[in-house]
């Protein structure tokens, strides 16, 4: 059954089962292999994009839920070329080791900066409870957050008057 989605700016029609979880549908028919299968429970977060700003957990939401919603996956934020101010904090403080949470955790501190640009750290602990990294590189997946909540604002400065 066709259903027509807008992911990362572009309406695209995919063949699918309205229960097929958003994960399968961005990865096997779309191409777009960012949000990772880690669970497929909703419990790990690897899989999170954000519809309509807000993070969704891909592999447990179907695509028949998403309506009109503007779906962004983490090729969304940016590219090899030219990284958004996430993506560019990551890559500054190395925070990844195996890199398999990461796109979650990208798309989660996108969703957290996007309503708190100046997160504490209380904040993000709380945003990121459904978010695992196995590897253990928290404190530096932490210190990501922490700048790219630096170059958001630079990037994204707040007009006074």
């Amino acid at each position: 059954m066709p259903t027509t989605l807008k992911v990362n700016g572009t309406e695209t029609s995919v063949d699918a089962d309205p229960e097929t979880p958003l994960l399968y549908v961005l990865r096997d028919d779309l191409g777009l292999n960012g949000a990772k299968y880690g669970c497929g429970l909703g419990q790990c977060g690897a899989c999170t994009v954000l519809i309509d700003g807000r993070p969704v957990l891909s592999c447990v939401t179907p695509i028949s839920v998403i309506g009109s919603g503007a779906v962004e996956t983490i090729e969304g934020l940016g590219s090899a070329e030219a990284p958004g101010p996430v993506q560019q904090a990551f890559i500054e403080l190395q925070a990844m080791q195996c890199g398999y949470c990461i796109p979650g955790m990208m798309m989660r501190t996108e969703a957290l900066l996007r309503g708190n640009p100046a997160p504490q750290d209380r904040d993000i602990r709380a945003a990121f409870q459904t978010n695992l990294c196995r590897c253990g590189t928290h404190m530096r997946i932490m210190a990501a957050i922490r700048r790219a909540a630096e170059l958001y604002r630079d990037a994204n400065p707040v007009e006074e008057g």
